[in-house]
């Protein structure tokens, strides 16, 4: 009997639709829907209308969810593409679906403002803003809300925004995850509709009950422009964190892939200590420019036969890439003339990493001496199906990619495995010594993980989430271990905050050391246990310790930045 196999794009596919469906189940029954959740459960149908349109609330709650998922599935996958190319606040969707909750709920508590928002459909007989299509608008209100909810998508959209590669792969994983969180969304909507039809107080007094539905949108809808519900979400445990975190690593990045060849996705995919054959290794395209060559001129991979390369991916504000710095910059040093050459593919993580000159820089401070080719596109990081910062790609002489590290650690075999390589290239030469440099990667798992300033680049922040643009903040209570939070004036940005008056940042972190990523003219001043020390900030943004130890530990520090200085995240080590 004949079988019929599956192509690989037909496994992906069903793979992300898969992935796409259990992520959106899991993220609808998380603590992260709780604010949402009581406006589903009020959109049944008993209060989204006049009494008499009884047909029309029969469908109404899947004209909710059909407008959630259709809003949804078109802002996480074209919303930042659009406002990127737009002078629009990166927020300003959210605050249109909050308008619109808003207006929704008072036209539901007073009949009059609801004929008011009828007027315009009067003409072509569509007079249902309270029932079926004022349902799916209102699901298109709820879906702005609700996009932050998103994590898997919304990782899966950066990535497909930035290497400017949203296609067939990333529309399935978006629609089948807005599908799958639509399932729970509609028995929550179908229970609230039920409800008001068998309960004979919500029959025999719709008009209150409509009033009071009304009355809830908009003190949620106040709730959510004003944060109010974020100590609810705070208080209940994630239940679903760690299938969220699986859903939002490997798997997506494994099925969605990122250009590269089978076999060396599946390299990066499985990162071993011994060498494989994880196929011919790519070209470096897509290059704005180089560093550290002959007259800046490019290097080719048929340039560089005959040679054991190490291709490292990198970007000159990661702490983790400075950690592994020591060891590749180590390594150059010892066996160039051994037949080894370093390529540092320098693949920007914040906007201020696109800049030539800040690389340069950058590149100079850790005394990198080895090319260096800037990917500002992501295509070369996309050729070789990177996913991370810092990753190495230990190609042979022949051009064959041997193995494939992902993150920190490991170098003392890495080293092997180079060493390995150049007595195959050559054959009864002498190698040098070992470089023997300490491996500091951190190993305490509880140290506080790499903190994202600037609107939706973290949930860590105790005293918000930042809503962008200017805003004066203060802080009681110290946060909880692993977040922070602001005081005084400080204009909040897509991916950075700047410091305006009595800036001032308290952070609870457990770590070794803390750096800061922060840029601008000015002073840092860390005050940790009364004792205060003041740094000298000048120049492009990177990163500068502002504590520093001997051993792990749980601390506080606060740091006040004179006013005009970005800061970009923490980062630990």
């Amino acid at each position: 009997m004949n079988k019929t196999r599956r192509s690989r794009p037909e496994v992906v596919l069903i793979t992300l639709v898969l992935i796409g469906l259990t992520g959106g189940f899991i993220t609808a029954i998380s603590p992260c829907i709780l604010p949402v959740l009581p406006l589903v459960f009020l959109s049944g149908g008993v209060q989204g209308g006049k009494p008499e349109q009884t047909t029309t609330r029969s469908r109404r709650p899947y004209a909710v969810i059909a407008g959630l998922v259709v809003s949804f599935t078109l802002i996480t996958l074209f919303g930042t593409l659009v406002l990127s190319a737009l002078p629009l606040p990166q927020d300003i969707i959210r605050w249109a679906g909050l308008v619109v909750l808003l207006v929704l709920g008072i036209a539901m508590m007073f009949p009059k403002v609801q004929d008011l928002l009828e007027r315009p459909f009067a003409r072509i007989g569509q007079r249902q803003v309270g029932g079926t299509r004022g349902g799916f608008f209102l699901g298109l209100a709820l879906g702005a809300v609700y996009v932050p909810c998103a994590g898997p998508v919304l990782a899966a959209i950066t990535v497909a925004g930035a290497t400017h590669r949203i296609g067939l792969d990333t529309v399935a994983l978006a629609v089948a995850f807005a599908i799958g969180t639509a399932v729970p969304l509609t028995f929550f909507a179908l229970a609230g509709q039920r409800m008001g039809e068998r309960v004979r107080a919500f029959r025999s007094r719709q008009r209150r009950v409509q009033f009071v539905a009304g009355l809830t949108f908009v003190a949620l809808a106040i709730g959510l422009t004003f944060n109010v519900t974020d100590a609810l979400q705070r208080a209940v445990p994630d239940y679903t964190a760690s299938v969220n975190k699986a859903i939002s690593g490997s798997a997506v990045t494994g099925a969605l892939g990122s250009g590269g060849s089978e076999k060396l996705s599946q390299c990066v995919q499985q990162p071993s200590s011994g060498l494989h054959d994880c196929g011919e290794a790519p070209e470096f395209a897509g290059i704005q420019s180089w560093l550290n060559t002959p007259k800046d001129a490019p290097l080719t991979r048929s340039s560089l036969k005959g040679k054991v390369v190490l291709v490292d991916f990198w970007a000159y504000s990661c702490i983790n890439c400075h950690r592994a710095g020591e060891h590749i910059n180590a390594w150059y040093d010892t066996y160039k003339r051994s037949g080894l050459e370093v390529v540092g593919v320098h693949t920007p993580e914040y906007a201020f990493e696109h800049d030539r000159g800040n690389v340069k820089a950058g590149a100079a401070r850790l005394g990198i001496k080895y090319p260096v080719a800037l990917d500002n596109d992501f295509a070369t990081w996309q050729n070789y199906s990177n996913v991370a910062w810092p990753a190495q790609y230990l190609i042979d002489a022949h051009g064959r990619v041997r193995n494939v590290a992902v993150g920190e650690g490991g170098y003392a075999d890495r080293e092997k495995l180079i060493r390995e390589l150049l007595t195959e290239a050559h054959p009864g030469a002498t190698l040098p010594a070992p470089t023997g440099v300490p491996d500091h990667t951190p190993t305490d798992r509880t140290q506080t993980p790499e903190i994202g300033l600037g609107v939706g680049r973290s949930d860590a922040v105790a005293n918000g989430p930042l809503e962008g643009g200017r805003e004066d903040f203060s802080y009681a209570d110290t946060p909880a271990l692993g977040q922070y939070a602001l005081t005084g004036g400080w204009d909040v940005g897509k991916e950075s905050v700047t410091s305006g008056h009595d800036a001032a940042i308290k952070l609870n972190y457990s770590a070794r050391e803390v750096y800061l990523d922060v840029g601008g003219t000015g002073t840092v001043t860390a005050t940790v246990d009364g004792r205060k020390t003041t740094y000298k900030v000048s120049g492009a943004p990177n990163i500068r310790r502002v504590v520093s130890g001997h051993g792990s530990r749980d601390g506080v520090v606060t740091l006040t930045l004179s006013p005009g200085l970005k800061a970009y995240s923490f980062t630990f080590g």
